[in-house]
């Protein structure tokens, strides 16, 4: 059938993609225990939920403690932001069962729809990638000079996910495509929020 096509080129697409990220933890599973890869896996926790809501809070609270009313709007929009990319990463780990590189190696390997709450069946896509990119670029909105140093940390954060064989190389990807859209929608929703109290108050 004709639309059959196009559904097997995205399932050869989809194949490919497990294939390469497999052949990629298989190749760093020799690293994952080096002190090394192991410190930089603890300084990536930064990434992790409570730490940056902890920031993005922070911030806000800085901000109003100050007089600082940029600073405060910089931390809602992050916070926002993070809350956004946590939502939809976590609606897609509860709907997408993929096995965690570190425990791929040693078990069978699955990516499959499912519900499993289970921390090894949680891979896909890397909620430090969209948490931290989310955050970071919002940051930016109001502070542009962050926007290199805030990706260069972003990508450090996502990068050693993968030599520390928590995340495949697919679930990088996603996350930072869902950490990128959840701060365009959020920031954009603040703005217009912020222009029409602006609006209404004349």
């Amino acid at each position: 059938m004709p639309e059959a096509a196009p559904l097997a080129a995205v399932k050869e697409a989809a194949d490919t993609v497990e294939r390469v990220d497999i052949a990629v933890t298989e190749a760093m599973d020799d690293h994952r225990d080096r002190p090394i890869v192991k410190a930089l896996g603890l300084v990536s926790e930064i990434g992790d939920q409570p730490p940056l809501r902890a920031l993005t809070l922070g911030t806000s609270a800085v901000g109003a403690w100050s007089g600082d009313p940029r600073l405060t709007r910089t931390g809602l929009r992050m916070f926002a932001a993070h809350s956004l990319a946590t939502g939809l990463k976590t609606l897609i780990k509860r709907s997408i069962d993929r096995t965690r590189p570190d425990h791929a190696l040693d078990n069978d390997y699955r990516m499959e729809a499912g519900d499993s709450h289970k921390h090894e069946l949680s891979s896909f896509p890397s909620g430090h990638t969209a948490g931290a990119l989310a955050v970071t670029q919002a940051l930016a909105r109001d502070y542009p000079g962050s926007r290199i140093p805030g990706l260069f940390a972003t990508t450090a954060i996502a990068a050693i996910q993968v030599p520390r064989c928590k995340h495949f190389v697919s679930d990088i990807v996603a996350g930072a495509a869902i950490g990128w859209a959840a701060e365009q929608v959020s920031s954009r929703l603040l703005d217009w929020a912020e222009e029409k109290l602006a609006t209404s108050g004349n």
